[in-house]
């Protein structure tokens, strides 16, 4: 080591040295930088730049030498001979690129270690071959340890360089390779040069076609030429490799971040990269995640188990935000190749709003969307349980069956938002009477049931009164509508084992009580079971009556008192059912009332009605009883008016008659929909007068033409005092209030000679006519007989 100082200080021009210090230097850098975009390249790319870095490497190492040997003065005369310069140049162009495409195109550190030997070695064959094209006049003498020295520390700096650039990237990170490079060349050169001893002697004559020093310099100069020429190639290359490189990085990110699933490149358990997504999911900055674990994200062993034995598939897991809070994700992890260097991308999908979805899907599956109370699907399946956990306890097990009285009635009235918002408030009053072994379920539309493990009937019946007294005191709104509902009541094993009997027995009670009043509770008796399904067997028939052509229209003469003539006709309903023959109104009117048929069969009647009258010459009066459904209906003042247009009938013939019952539900709808009557000319009777309140209020607040006085006081009113006085007071009621008065059931000659002597308008009944078809009555309908004009008119 102290020969090869030795020679480097007192047999070298320092100048030159550091000169071929700086070739070597810029010689490594570009080779080294080539060489990182021959890695990169493929196919004839590949092999174009790996010729590049072969001719920098070797002109490099060559330039180096030959600077250095001009550096070199031993004093005595030399030269160079050409042949041999020359074949050390193509001897380390040829080794370089040995070298070089052994590293790159085998690949691997292994690889790497053999080529830069190989490259070593080649430093070391254009070295020795240089050396002999060295004419010197006199000696040169070596020593083998020093050249032994020289081989292994170009071998091996070659290959730690190669080594060292495996998986680097960028200028920063190639600087580690070019040194060692450097080291390999300078290292091996000086040593070399320390081997070797050279003795004068005169009788040594340098060649002449050796050639001199000059032109060496000329030729070294090219050489340097070149390789700066390819350095600056190589740094442009490099800094447009690094420019694209961050414009594709910055277009990746861009994407990146404008993915919604959260995305995290990793290395081993490292985030190398994070876009905005998963920041935002784990709460955190995007740029603090850089650097972070993954797994402080990501926790449990199960996870990144299943995520290293099912790459590409999708994993349910849990990830832990910045506060600790864990949601629900799942993710995918896909093997990527990212700077040069194998990775793992982690897609993270936010599960939180899928899983609230599938749990509203869920809830909907197992309860009502409107009231949030369970369904028919889940009250079955509780009711199920009740009844084997109640044959298990030996206790008894109640169903209590609600439906809203004239509910249909709210929606046509105040819109279905009304309705909706009482079937919520029913839902929600019923509701804070149960405990928690209750259960209440909507079963469609204004139907309700309650489940009640009790120990017999008398906890069923506080519980329906504690419901209907709660359902009283509420309201849906101020001015709403009031709440009212009627309830039926069926035990279990009382009244039945199975539950679907034992639901249609708490149904049977819930008529009862509708039939008795509403607003009240019924417990299920055996006998309710046939006359239920008698009531329910009729209202089916019902509904289908006037389509089959069962209903037909009877007519029973009004006579004018005084003068005996017929003044009009009301139009009586009838059904002849086929199998049960004639029908009492008084059963099933009430019937198509609560099942609202008395819609569809109200304006058959009405249109029947109007048809018949403006067929008959003479202009008598129609009289159609009106139901109170009817009236409040928001379309009938329309079909009225749509009937009498069809039918050709003047409104003035036609007489609306309606009870009071059908007016105390809802005075201002009644009062709206009675004044709109009058208004297309029709008059107005009220009807039964005397059995049911009987408001005077009634009869001035509301625009009646007529009092129409019930049979039951007729009948007895020429035997009864009480009876007469009662007929007396209403007939001189509607003398003061200027309202003819008509008397029903009149069915003797004393009956009708009492009305004559107190003045009575008008009267009808079996003694003036029974209800009939009306070609019994074409005499009057069609034939000459009228009444007078004056009476006419004040009836």
């Amino acid at each position: 080591m102290l020969a090869v100082v030795g020679c480097l200080i007192d047999a070298h021009d320092f100048r030159l040295v550091v000169l071929a210090a700086g070739i070597c230097a810029l010689s490594a850098l570009t080779t080294v930088c080539i060489v990182s975009h021959a890695r990169r390249a493929e196919g004839w790319a590949q092999t174009s730049w790996l010729t590049v870095a072969a001719t920098a490497g070797g002109s490099g190492i060559w330039a180096t030498h030959f600077i250095a040997m001009l550096a070199f003065a031993p004093g005595v005369p030399s030269g160079y001979d050409v042949a041999l310069t020359g074949l050390s140049l193509v001897i380390s162009v040829a080794f370089a690129g040995s070298g070089l495409s052994l590293a790159v195109l085998v690949g691997g550190k292994v690889a790497a270690w053999v080529g830069g030997a190989v490259l070593g070695f080649g430093i070391a064959a254009m070295h020795y071959t240089g050396m002999a094209a060295y004419d010197v006049a006199g000696h040169k003498a070596w020593d083998p340890a020093t050249v032994g020295v020289s081989l292994a520390l170009g071998g091996l700096l070659g290959g730690a360089a190669l080594a060292a650039q495996v998986g680097a990237r960028g200028l920063g990170r190639q600087l580690p390779t070019a040194l060692l490079l450097l080291l390999a060349i300078c290292s091996h050169h000086f040593t070399a040069m320390g081997a070797v001893t050279v003795t004068p002697d005169p009788a040594v004559a340098v060649s002449e076609s050796a050639v001199p020093n000059a032109w060496l310099a000329v030729a070294v100069a090219l050489a340097s030429f070149a390789i700066l020429l390819l350095a600056g190639a190589a740094l442009a290359l490099d800094a447009r490799d690094r420019r694209h490189a961050k414009l594709e990085a910055d277009r990746l990110h861009s994407l990146a971040n404008a993915a919604v699933e959260g995305l995290v490149v990793c290395t081993g358990d490292t985030i190398v990269s994070a876009n905005r997504s998963f920041a935002k999911l784990v709460g955190l900055p995007q740029a603090a995640l850089a650097g972070t674990a993954l797994s402080a994200y990501l926790p449990g062993d199960a996870t990144r188990l299943a995520l290293a034995s099912q790459p590409e598939r999708p994993v349910e897991a849990e990830l832990r935000q910045a506060d600790g809070t864990l949601v629900p994700v799942e993710v995918i992890m896909q093997p990527v190749e990212h700077a040069g260097r194998p990775h793992y991308a982690v897609a993270i999908r936010d599960l939180q709003a899928r899983r609230q979805a599938e749990s509203q899907i869920q809830f909907l599956a197992h309860h009502d969307a409107l009231t949030g109370l369970a369904n028919r699907t889940s009250f079955s399946k509780r009711l199920d349980q009740e009844m084997r956990a109640a044959d298990v306890g030996g206790r008894k097990l109640a169903v209590l069956c609600l439906d809203l009285d004239r509910f249909k009635e709210v929606n046509d009235l105040f819109g279905h938002a009304a309705g909706d918002a009482m079937l919520e408030s029913v839902a929600h009053i019923v509701s804070a009477e149960l405990d928690d072994s209750q259960m209440m379920a909507r079963l469609g539309g204004d139907e309700f049931a309650v489940l009640m493990p009790c120990a017999g009937p008398s906890e069923a019946g506080r519980l329906a009164e504690r419901i209907l007294e709660a359902l009283r005191s509420g309201r849906v709104e101020a001015g709403g509508p009031q709440i009212a509902t009627s309830i039926g009541v069926a035990l279990y094993p009382d009244d039945a084992r199975e539950r679907a009997a034992l639901l249609s027995n708490a149904d049977t009670a819930l008529y009862r009580a509708k039939s008795e009043g509403r607003g009240t509770y019924r417990f299920f008796e055996a006998k309710m079971g046939t006359e239920v399904r008698e009531r329910r067997l009729l209202e089916h028939d019902l509904r289908h009556a006037v389509a089959r052509g069962e209903m037909h229209l009877v007519y029973q003469p009004q006579t004018d008192v005084s003068l005996g003539a017929v003044i009009g006709f009301e139009a009586l309903l009838r059904w002849k059912h086929p199998e049960r023959g004639y029908v009492s109104p008084a059963v099933f009117i009430p019937i198509a009332e609560e099942s609202d048929a008395i819609l569809q069969i109200g304006e058959w009647v009405l249109r029947e009605a109007c048809r018949e009258a403006a067929s008959w010459p003479n202009p008598l009066s129609i009289a159609v009883n009106v139901s109170a459904v009817q009236i409040h209906s928001p379309h009938f003042v329309g079909l009225v008016h749509e009937v009498l247009l069809r039918t050709g009938l003047a409104p003035d013939r036609l007489e609306v008659e309606v009870t009071e019952t059908a007016l105390i539900n809802d005075p201002n709808r009644a009062l709206l929909t009675l004044r709109q009557l009058k208004a297309l000319g029709l008059r107005i009777a009220m009807d039964d007068f005397g059995t049911g309140y009987s408001s005077l209020s009634n009869l001035r607040s509301f625009p009646f033409d007529k009092i129409k006085i019930d049979q039951s006081f007729v009948r007895s009113v020429d035997s009864n005092e009480q009876t007469a006085a009662i007929v007396r007071s209403v007939l001189g009621l509607g003398r003061g209030l200027g309202l003819p008065v008509l008397a029903e059931g009149v069915e003797t000659d004393a009956e009708l000679s009492f009305l004559v002597a107190e003045q009575c308008h008008a009267a009808q009944g079996y003694l003036m006519g029974r209800p009939s078809p009306i070609d019994r009555f074409t005499q009057h309908t069609h034939g000459t007989a009228r009444p007078n004009p004056g009476e006419r008119k004040r009836a």
